[in-house]
């Protein structure tokens, strides 16, 4: 197919006078949107349009099977304005891994990279110039057929829109350890990111807010022993001198930031170690001192530092400060924003 983007530009922005020290995430739009097609088995007609409505058949059947993908990325500026990608190939294929999973067609990962800098380009004027703050990216792909029945779907929308946003937590955040509900189980959808296993979440997660924490600490499925990740990012835990973080079993999220993090550390001389880690584990560390720290890590929260797990009856004290959640956080905002020296080659920019 043909990767010549079709643009249609608003014709006044709206971008005017944002305040974007007040831009809580998810709430506020940029002026444009990337559309393109799945019909008669090819991707075709990709275009940037005005953000809108899409119009949508009731018996889309994303809305009664639930195909439907998305990943999570963001554009920051650098010294010189200029917008930024952190790692867009790697979103680009964890789509794909994501749509052979839920048997939806591969999206080309050329186009996927290409309609990220057109359109990022496009809205320059939208990403925060704050370090830390940034525009948050939100690829998708959704069945659209109409069609009342179980099988694939043979048509698809792929869309890309954008919305500025301030870093999501400023505080050291509390986990609730569930275990009653269940995120992903072997041989599920965990791995992939469904947009189902979000839908899953949400009640849980609602309890959790109402204990007093902030997300869900998720365990297997089988004895709620196994810690898996979070609600919104993958987990780490320093101890005993060691990072150790969940392997990937197929029913974790291969997060871009996780993979990011694993990275770094082992550059600057961590030793990294991907391995089943129990909630009985981090009791126990806790108890012993040797539990010396904890963070998260995903594209919206970038990098959380972990107070305390509740777990069952009790609470878990993590640590007062992260030292390392701090490196790794200073880290990757510095690069994001190109005053710390791109060591891994992670970032992408765009020329106009």
């Amino acid at each position: 197919m043909s990767t010549q983007i079709q643009i249609e530009k608003v014709k006044e922005s709206k971008s005017e006078g944002l305040d974007f020290n007040d831009i809580p995430l998810g709430r506020t739009f940029t002026d444009h949107m990337f559309l393109c097609a799945y019909e008669n088995g090819t991707w075709q007609a990709p275009k940037i349009t005005p953000m809108g409505l899409i119009p949508t058949h009731p018996a889309a059947m994303a809305l009664h099977y639930g195909q439907a993908i998305f990943e999570g990325m963001k554009a920051t500026l650098d010294t010189n304005g200029t917008p930024m990608l952190f790692r867009p190939e790697q979103n680009a294929k964890r789509l794909n891994f994501s749509a052979r999973r839920l048997g939806m067609p591969e999206f080309p990962e050329q186009l996927f990279v290409d309609a990220l800098k057109t359109l990022v380009g496009l809205e320059k004027n939208w990403i925060p110039p704050q370090q830390g703050s940034a525009l948050y990216l939100r690829p998708f792909m959704y069945a659209d057929e109409a069609f009342i029945g179980m099988r694939a779907a043979t048509q698809y929308k792929f869309i890309i829109m954008a919305s500025p946003s301030n870093p999501i937590y400023t505080k050291r955040v509390r986990l609730y350890a569930e275990t009653k509900y269940i995120r992903a189980a072997h041989g599920g959808t965990g791995e992939a990111k469904a947009a189902g296993n979000y839908a899953a979440a949400i009640l849980p997660t609602e309890h959790a807010k109402a204990k007093g924490y902030d997300q869900v600490l998720w365990l297997d499925a089988h004895r709620f022993k196994s810690i898996q990740e979070v609600g919104t990012m993958n987990i780490f835990f320093k101890i005993g001198g060691k990072i150790i973080t969940p392997n990937l079993d197929g029913s974790i999220l291969a997060g871009i930031t996780r993979m990011s993090v694993i990275d770094l550390l082992r550059h600057k001389g961590y030793e990294v170690v991907e391995r089943p880690i129990s909630i009985d584990e981090v009791v126990q560390a806790s108890n012993n001192g040797t539990l010396e720290e904890a963070f998260g890590s995903g594209t919206a929260v970038g990098i959380a530092m972990i107070q305390d797990i509740g777990y069952k009856d009790e609470d878990i004290h993590v640590s007062d400060e992260s030292p390392v959640g701090q490196m790794v956080l200073d880290f990757i905002n510095g690069v994001r924003a190109g005053v710390v020296l791109d060591e891994l080659n992670w970032m992408c920019k765009i020329q106009s």
